[in-house]
C-alpha cells in the first residue's frame, strides 16, 4: 500500500521541512517490509479561494485511493487506533491511502462531499507546516507500532 499526503501549499527549507523529510525517510526504511511500500508527498499550489483548491485536491486524488481529510473538527484517534486503522487498510487490500491538508480557508463542499473521512490532531488549529510534521511522524510511529519497535513506549 503506498500512503500519499496531499497538501495545498509547500513546504519551505527550514527545521520544519528538515524533521518531515526525516520521519518520512524513517517510515519508508521500516514500511517497505511491512507492505506499505512508500510515503510520497504532492503539495499543491495555494490561492485562488476554496472552490480552486478544492478542485486541484481533487483533481491530484488518484482514482480509487481512500482518502481522509486532515480538520481540527474530524475523528481524533490515538496513535495505537492510527497504526490499526493503516493495517486494517493494507489488509483490506487498499493500495493508496492518501491524506489531504486543505489550504487556510479549509475544504470546499466538494471536497467535504467527496471525502467524508476525517482525521485531527486534537481540536486545536494547527500551522500546516507543523502538521505535515505531525502527519509524517504519526505515520512512522504507526509503522514503529506494527513493527513492534519500541520507539512507540505507550
Amino acid at each position: 500500500m503506498r500512503i500519499t499526503l496531499l497538501a495545498v501549499g509547500r513546504l519551505k527549507t527550514g527545521p520544519e521541512r528538515e524533521l518531515f523529510d526525516e520521519y518520512v525517510s524513517r517510515f519508508r526504511r521500516l514500511g517497505q517490509g511491512l507492505g506499505l511500500r512508500d510515503l510520497q508527498a504532492i503539495e499543491l499550489e495555494s490561492g485562488g479561494g476554496l472552490k480552486r483548491e478544492g478542485a486541484r485536491l481533487l483533481s491530484a486524488l488518484p482514482k480509487g485511493a481512500t482518502a481522509l481529510r486532515l480538520d481540527e473538527h474530524g475523528e481524533p484517534r490515538c496513535s495505537s487506533a492510527f497504526a490499526a486503522e493503516i493495517a486494517h487498510h493494507r489488509s483490506d487490500g487498499t493500495r493508496e491511502l492518501v491524506f489531504m491538508i486543505g489550504g487556510a480557508a479549509g475544504y470546499s463542499n466538494e471536497v467535504i462531499g467527496q471525502v467524508p473521512a476525517t482525521l485531527a490532531f486534537g481540536p486545536q488549529t494547527w500551522p500546516h507546516r507543523l502538521v505535515r510534521v505531525m502527519l509524517a511522524e504519526q505515520l512512522y510511529r504507526a509503522a514503529s507500532i506494527l513493527a513492534g519497535t519500541p520507539y512507540h513506549k505507550a
